[in-house]
């Protein structure tokens, strides 16, 4: 396979310091790290908003059909269809809620990841995701947008394109926008994104005045969002809290990929099976 797993964490960069990482070393079909992941099960968290509160379809499972470490140093996340044309997948969460860019210093949030490799009608639906959401979130799950969510990483049906997204404050509308976020998207460097390993990076940066949130893949910059941008409440909501817990899912269907499509997706075309492989998950700050 091209693009392998580097099986290892890169090093930590100069004058940063590592805070947490999983490189997902581990024997082929187990289970990833529980001292590290939760592992979402259904259509919803208890008490939470239906289809995860995007529209999504599939059911999440921790089948080791749909979620294993593949024996080579990555995660797979993989959306299959059953039979009776029921979609099933995997969305995991660090057990970690609380990282957090330190007092004048900088957060750092980091995965080498390989998009599902599949466009055009078969990708339809496809839906992989590297984010971060609020810890406030945890056990509410009615107070989003108002907690944060930075978006590492997001792609819909097969595009070649990373996005990267910001969401705060209100739903509808507010300085963030929502529900769609302030977001960009490019393509991905040297190799389209779909089937190739990249390295999406977010950073929150409270070293600089106005504070700012940027957007990086392949160490390429394209996305920045700065604090006198949003609205002083939304931004003290979104930053004044413990901190973020990390995610990484496929979702198949819902609200971005059918806005992007202009149609509802999946469709009987859509191919299941194509996995989303993370080689590493890093978290660094620098002080």
């Amino acid at each position: 396979m091209a693009n392998p797993a580097q099986a290892a964490v890169p090093p930590t960069p100069p004058g940063w310091t590592l805070a947490w990482s999983d490189d997902f070393t581990g024997a082929n079909n187990s289970a990833p790290n529980p001292n590290n992941w939760i592992v979402d099960i259904g259509h919803s968290y208890p008490g939470g908003p239906a289809n995860w509160g995007t529209g999504e379809i599939q059911r999440y499972t921790n089948d080791r059909a749909n979620l294993r470490l593949d024996g080579t140093g990555n995660l797979r996340i993989v959306p299959l269809r059953a039979a009776n044309g029921e979609w099933t997948s995997a969305r995991i969460e660090t057990r970690r809620s609380n990282f957090k860019a330190p007092a004048g210093g900088v957060l750092r949030i980091e995965g080498r990841i390989q998009m599902p490799n599949i466009t055009g009608t078969g990708a339809l639906g496809y839906w992989p995701a590297f984010w971060a959401l609020g810890s406030p979130y945890r056990g509410v799950f009615w107070n989003w947008p108002s907690i944060g969510e930075f978006d590492v990483m997001e792609n819909v049906n097969g595009i070649n394109s990373v996005w990267g997204v910001l969401h705060c404050g209100v739903n509808p509308g507010g300085s963030c926008n929502e529900t769609n976020g302030l977001g960009a998207a490019r393509v991905c460097p040297g190799a389209q994104c779909a089937g190739n390993f990249h390295t999406y990076r977010f950073e929150w940066d409270r070293s600089v005045s106005p504070n700012q949130l940027r957007w990086y893949v392949d160490g390429q910059h394209y996305h920045t969002v700065r604090q006198n941008q949003v609205d002083a409440t939304s931004w003290n909501n979104m930053t004044s809290h413990s901190g973020y817990f990390i995610l990484l899912n496929v979702a198949i269907g819902g609200a971005f990929p059918n806005g992007v499509a202009g149609r509802t997706t999946p469709t009987p075309s859509t191919t299941p099976g194509r996995s989303m492989a993370v080689d590493y998950v890093a978290v660094w700050t620098r002080p």
